[in-house]
């Protein structure tokens, strides 16, 4: 197949004579589609990258059990559905594992290499969405154990349950039953706004349901919000407070509202929690379509943003509709309130630099006006292969191809390193600083060959290897009585014998305490557990604090009445002194018969505690501390009653 030569810049094209031509020669000797001299010139860093080159950069394998010999030689890490970064040295990504010494997990990137994380919560095709620093969301695969259905049909598991992780424990799990009109669809998106506004969107809801299937967190609870417009949902990101959602379109999509068939929307928009609309339908002009392409011919866009641009590409689609020409490669640009055609459809006289090429992933490069797409051929998409190499490239504003990579390099492949398979996914988190991974599970990292400081919060350093049973599952009733997990649960304060001169026996009605059941624990010895009792919604955040300063702390959670609890990673360097539990009622408080006689005058000088915030000090009697503690109380002096139960007696962590 003939390949048109890029569009390049003018830089790029001045570099041309001095393009080394033994690399090309090497391409070629490869086997690999080598494309033109300009951007080989640039990959011997003549181009404005700051010196950065792209290498292999394999974890080892994590260490095996116990009296099974290990291998110190990397190998893939299977199918890697996603790879999301907080910082440059705070990384994530999940993977479906790879035979026996590759479990299905996440892993964590430091600064300084990448190490296994997770043993549970991986996925067939995955996701992960940020919340936080030390939160996240994963889409994994469900777990076996429901019963099939009546025709023998057994539930599906790829890619249709949500793990909720927060200070290095996964917090909560969700998923449903199968077979039913509730059950979850396939996910293949997710992106959090903040801690309490995330959203996690797949497939189109089964018929006779009209939308696309979607779950909102709000804080508290996770509840379906389908978009009327029933396109699945492929890619989430967020931009500028918003999240966008892009959508794969089939002419047997069942819609809500018309759209129109030339130009229907490809790109959702939704809005913060408390903002309406919440979703909106966008039409921004991009991208264009050839002559005879229908709107269905193109693949679904794959999104990236940094803090001033949203990047967006898409290849041919895999089916394209009959009666129409085959997708053009497409890639478009949202930046200062416009969007723009940046490689697509244009005038007959600049040909398409990407054509040929399917689009795997996208990448916005931070600080700049650029973007690295991953891109691998349509043979080898639909029949992936071992021995395919990998092809990056890097797109300006202006749709020159700056820069273009084979990898491994011939570098690489004249020290014996052999292709690791097509490119999948790829992300930069700060200028010349990107990682791609590989159809194979492997890695390849853009880097000047400059050190980043090490991220050593806990939060991300321990193995998980529990994953709570699904909310949204019933539960099977254990055999055996469960273990005594009480820990070092709080002293009750003795019970007040009634005074003397009671002769009534009628209960006065009073205001019940938001907080109550309160119990802690602390988990592998770093973590503290603190469960309790919600008489109603509520805000609630737990500080742990130095002296005078906070050492730890979660997020703002919104949680519903009921049973709940927060897990707190601490610092065994930076140990509290002191604990503050901050609530904030979000419903009247309801009324329970009291303890105290209505002809006693035992009533409270004040006010009942209502639905306003309580801050309820916890001390450390027994930990890491310089100078003498006092017992913990209410510092909101407008509440009478007596929270001392909250005082803990936690140890010294060994």
């Amino acid at each position: 197949m003939s390949r048109a030569p890029f569009r390049v810049s003018p830089r790029a094209a001045k570099l041309r004579a001095a393009a080394p031509r033994a690399a090309v020669l090497a391409v070629l000797l490869l086997g690999v589609r080598a494309l033109p001299a300009p951007a080989q010139a640039q990959a011997q860093g003549l181009a404005d990258d700051g010196g950065a080159s792209w290498r292999l950069e394999q974890p080892k394998p994590p260490p095996p059990p116990a009296g099974v010999q290990g291998s110190s030689t990397p190998i893939g890490l299977g199918s890697i559905g996603d790879i999301e970064f907080w910082a440059p040295n705070r990384g994530l990504l999940i993977t479906a594992g790879n035979g026996g010494t590759i479990p299905a997990g996440l892993w964590a990137y430091d600064g300084v290499g990448w190490h296994e994380l997770a043993t549970v919560c991986g996925a067939t095709d995955g996701r992960i969405a940020w919340a936080g620093p030390d939160e996240f969301w994963t889409i994994s695969d469900g777990r076996p154990g429901q019963a099939n259905e009546a025709n023998g049909q057994t539930p599906p598991l790829e890619d249709n349950t949500l793990c909720h992780i927060a200070g290095g424990q996964v917090v909560t799990s969700y998923a449903s039953p199968a077979f039913q009109a509730s059950s979850y669809q396939p996910l293949h998106a997710a992106g959090c706004i903040g801690p309490s506004d995330c959203w996690f969107a797949g497939d189109p809801l089964p018929e006779p349901q009209v939308g696309a299937f979607q779950l909102h967190w709000n804080g508290g609870s996770l509840s379906a919000e389908p978009h009327p417009q029933g396109h699945a949902v492929e890619d989430m990101r967020l931009f500028g407070g918003r999240l966008y959602e892009s959508v794969r379109l089939a002419r047997e999509d069942t819609l809500t509202n018309p759209e129109s068939p030339e130009h229907p929307p490809i790109l959702h928009r939704i809005n913060p929690a408390g903002v309406q609309p919440t979703f909106v339908s966008l039409s921004p002009g991009v991208p264009t379509y050839a002559p005879g392409e229908l709107p269905e011919a193109l693949d679904f866009l794959r999104l990236s943003a940094d803090a001033q641009e949203l990047w967006a590409a898409a290849g041919p689609a895999p089916f394209p509709p009959e009666g129409s020409a085959p997708g053009e490669v497409s890639v478009v640009r949202y930046a200062g309130g416009t969007w723009s055609q940046v490689i697509g459809p244009g005038e007959p006289s600049l040909a398409n630099p990407l054509a040929g090429f399917v689009i795997e992933g996208i990448a916005a490069e931070p600080g700049g006006e650029s973007a690295w797409v991953a891109l691998d051929t349509p043979s080898d998409a639909s029949h992936t292969s071992p021995t395919a190499p990998a092809t990056v490239a890097r797109v300006s504003a202006d749709g020159a191809i700056t820069d273009e990579q084979t990898l491994p390099s011939p570098e690489e492949a004249a020290a014996g390193i052999g292709p690791k398979g097509a490119a999948r996914r790829i992300a930069c988190p700060a200028p010349h600083e990107c990682w791609m991974v590989t159809t194979q599970g492997w890695l390849f990292h853009l880097s000047t060959g400059g050190s980043l400081p090490a991220d050593t919060d806990p939060a991300l350093h321990g193995l998980i290897t529990f994953r709570p049973p699904d909310e949204g599952l019933p539960q099977v009733a254990p055999d055996a009585p469960p273990p005594d997990d009480s820990g070092l649960s709080e002293a009750r304060p003795e019970p007040i014998a009634p005074a003397q001169e009671e002769t009534t026996t009628v209960k006065a009605k009073v205001i019940a305490p938001l907080l109550s059941r309160v119990h802690t624990r602390l988990v592998r010895r770093d973590t503290l557990e603190l469960r309790f009792h919600l008489a109603v919604k509520a805000r609630v955040r737990l500080l742990a604090r130095r002296r005078r300063r906070i050492v730890a702390s979660t997020p703002e959670r919104t949680l519903a009445a009921g049973n709940r609890r927060l897990l707190l990673r601490l610092n065994p360097r930076r140990w509290p002194t002191k604990l503050d539990l901050q609530t904030h009622a979000l419903a009247p408080l309801p009324t329970v018969s009291g303890g105290g006689s209505a002809g006693s005058g035992a009533g409270s000088s004040g006010p009942g505690p209502g639905p306003n915030a309580v801050a309820t000090s916890m001390a450390f009697p027994n930990t890491l501390t310089d100078g003498p503690l006092t017992d913990g109380s209410l510092t909101d002096g407008s509440l009478t009653d007596d929270r001392s139960g909250l005082l803990q007696q936690l140890g010294q962590p060994r």
